[in-house]
């Protein structure tokens, strides 16, 4: 199943480092050639000449140890199609979390721009300690793929979440990515993410819940799918590819419409402002003894309405010329009530091909939220309802069903 396919494994010191024997000789067996970077921890738990008898290939593990003219953290993250790091460490994580290259691993893991799986083992308390978890966090914004602990009972003794996953899971989650169908290559993806930012005065703004978690799904999905993806986003986030950072609803128009004429795709997951202030002090409004206090808002341009007029317009004026690029355009619908009565109104009234309507109200999906429900509407009038699941598999199965 892994004919061709370089698979680097980084082992950090836990006790769980003897179990990735195991996992090495199955990518093995599906023909993987495989790599692996030890932290000089590791060594404690198992030994160099195992895994070198193993995998077939030296093992790293100094971070200095340059056998060519090429730094070897490069040359490591050069040559491998994934990265799996098992077992990671509370250490490791919050390493690589923060971006600290102190060793080979965490080195490698820096210059690394491919998937990355990571498989984390600890006590049951530093699973659950809040540092650990913020890290845990970070990392999966930044797009990597975080294999849950597993309950059960742990090398100190305690019962509790904490024992890595089992090794099929570590493996076939590894099949996925590397068999994942390139079928967007050469397609060029826009996609937008988080709510945008209006400004009132120097230091205050309004804005909304949105935390951009769909739209990135949206871009990481699209990007593994083999798309040229361009993320316009008012959020921070580092990923491998491009992105424009913007903050308010005129700042991400002009950015969109800038991208249209080379998109193939453009999802609108962001949640744009309706309104903005009229007026925008320079300085900070000074608080008075008024007990009220009045802002006049006007509305913001309608980006996925302009959108389909950009589209309107470039179609009527190719008239017995070659055919141009006319864009899917992907509308997002984020409504507290009447979801798909809104939503119909909705895709009418913007033109868009294809309309994705949410439920904000509810407090397992959505707004904040890593899991989503949502429902598909085609301009033809058709829908496809996706039950709650992740946003990446929710993602997936949007980018799918859009891109039939």
């Amino acid at each position: 199943m892994l004919d061709g396919k370089n698979i680097l494994i980084g082992i950090t010191g836990g006790i769980a480092a003897y179990k990735i024997c195991e996992l090495i000789r199955m990518y093995k067996r599906s023909g993987a050639n495989v790599r692996v970077i030890c932290t000089p921890n590791a060594l404690n738990f198992v030994t160099k000449l195992t895994l070198q008898n193993l995998s077939q290939n030296e093992v790293g593990i100094e971070e200095f140890s340059i056998s060519d003219f090429k730094p070897e953290h490069i040359s490591f993250a050069d040559e491998a199609d994934i990265m799996v790091i098992a077992p990671a460490t509370a250490n490791t994580i919050g390493k690589v979390a923060n971006g600290i290259c102190d060793n080979l691993l965490t080195s490698v893991v820096c210059a690394f721009r491919k998937p990355i799986i990571i498989a984390p083992a600890m006590n049951c308390g530093m699973w659950e300690n809040i540092f650990v978890q913020n890290n845990i966090d970070k990392l999966s914004a930044a797009g990597m793929c975080i294999m849950e602990p597993e309950e059960g009972f742990l090398a100190c003794g305690s019962n509790g979440v904490g024992r890595l996953c089992s090794l099929d899971k570590i493996y076939e989650k590894t099949v996925e990515f590397l068999k994942q169908k390139k079928y967007l290559s050469g397609k060029k993806f826009v996609i937008t993410a988080g709510g945008t930012i209006e400004a009132i005065d120097s230091v205050r703004y309004i804005s909304n819940y949105s935390s951009g978690k769909m739209g990135i799904a949206l871009a990481d999905i699209a990007f593994e799918m083999g798309a040229d993806v361009t993320l316009i986003t008012t959020v921070d986030t580092e990923k491998p590819y491009r992105i424009i950072r913007v903050k308010s609803a005129f700042d991400m128009k002009s950015a969109v419409e800038a991208e249209f004429d080379k998109a193939d795709y453009i999802i609108m997951a962001a949640a744009v402002a309706d309104y903005r202030a009229k007026n925008i002090a320079d300085h900070k409004l000074k608080k008075t003894d008024a007990e009220t206090f009045s802002v006049e808002f006007v509305k913001n341009p309608d980006i996925l309405k302009g959108l389909f007029e950009l589209k309107t317009n470039a179609l009527s004026n190719c008239s017995g010329q070659s055919a141009i690029k006319s864009p899917i355009i992907v509308g997002f619908c984020a409504e507290s009530e009447n979801l798909i009565e809104n939503a119909k109104e909705k895709i009418s009234k913007k033109g868009c091909d294809y309309l994705i309507a949410n439920d904000i109200s509810r407090k397992d999906i959505g707004f904040s939220s890593d899991y989503n429900e949502v429902t598909i509407l085609k301009k033809d009038g058709t829908m496809k309802h996706l039950p709650r699941a992740s946003k990446r598999e929710i993602a997936t199965k949007i980018i799918e069903e859009i891109y039939e």
